[in-house]
């Protein structure tokens, strides 16, 4: 017995030995950072001044008297909903692609190669194409007659929202689709068989088989598709800074632009803990709407 005991002592030390930099490193970027946030938050602070007691200041500004944050706000609302569109677009091409059709492989590449391009290139890219003078939009659309000028879609506030999120989507919808394509071919087949069968139309079975065994890709995707809107700096950023008049501004852009460009740091971070605990509770409320065993162990017993 105290050989057993010493020998489960020496694995376990063993495994924290393996975890130590990896635990130090998320300690030393993760947790220190949002606890000096968290601080930070509820303080008057200044690089060339004392730091003041601020209490709740800085988020009664934020949430009565910023309409830039609201409107940062709505607009992350807004880009975590389009989130739907792109995993729908990129389940029917993954269904397509499923399917014993000539030149699947390749049809698989064209879609995905657009995800491992950098964000500043695709950016830079939609950008053009997207230029009221010289984009190749406006060209096609000029030269069919479908409109007599060009239209501003990064210059204007109605259209630059929608623009960037198709954009957006662009990019991430081969990571989609690989998704949901391994999925699909973890399905087995002999449920199809049994279900055409028993009388199933194709929509029957892929409604009573294929939605319910692609939840847990569906919901991957979907959080996938949070983190994006939470995390979508470069590209908003290249196309638009933000703008026109705050229109495309996401939360992560706006305490960009209060931190670096206003120089109130205070401020920033009571934006950033705002950001933080309405990520978590995304996170929490898309686990409960899965089952709430999203990321679950299966241990066997």
């Amino acid at each position: 017995m105290p050989i057993i005991k010493k020998k489960r002592t020496r694995e376990h030390l063993l495994i924290w030995f393996f975890l130590a930099p990896s635990l130090a490193i998320f300690l030393l970027y993760r947790i220190i950072p949002l606890i000096w946030n968290a601080v930070l938050s509820f303080q008057f602070w200044s690089p060339y001044k004392p730091s003041e007691f601020a209490g709740l200041y800085h988020y009664e500004e934020m949430l009565f008297y910023d309409d830039a944050f609201r409107q940062s706000l709505w607009n992350t609302v807004i880009f975590m909903a389009s989130s739907p569109i792109g995993i729908a677009l990129a389940l029917g091409i993954a269904l397509l692609v499923n399917t014993q059709i000539r030149g699947r492989g390749i049809y698989r590449t064209i879609v995905f190669m657009s995800y491992p391009v950098m964000t500043v290139a695709a950016a830079i890219i939609w950008k053009w194409l997207y230029n009221e003078t010289v984009g190749l939009i406006n060209y096609v659309l000029l030269s069919l007659g479908i409109v007599e000028k060009g239209i501003p879609f990064l210059e204007s506030f109605e259209f630059a929202l929608p623009s960037v999120i198709v954009a957006s989507i662009w990019q991430v919808i081969g990571f989609y689709m690989i998704i949901l394509l391994t999925g699909l071919q973890n399905i087995p087949p002999s449920l199809y068989e049994s279900a055409a069968i028993d009388g199933a139309s194709a929509w029957q079975r892929f409604r009573r088989v294929t939605l319910p065994l692609l939840k847990p890709s569906i919901f991957l995707s979907f959080v996938v598709g949070i983190i994006n809107s939470f995390t979508n700096f470069d590209l908003i950023y290249v196309m638009t800074q933000g703008g026109p008049s705050h229109a495309t501004d996401l939360l992560i852009t706006y305490i960009y632009s209060v931190a670096f460009k206003l120089s109130k740091f205070d401020y920033a971070a009571a934006i950033t803990i705002v950001n933080f605990l309405f990520f978590v509770f995304l996170a929490w409320f898309a686990n409960r709407l899965s089952g709430g065993e999203a990321g679950a162990v299966d241990t066997g017993k």
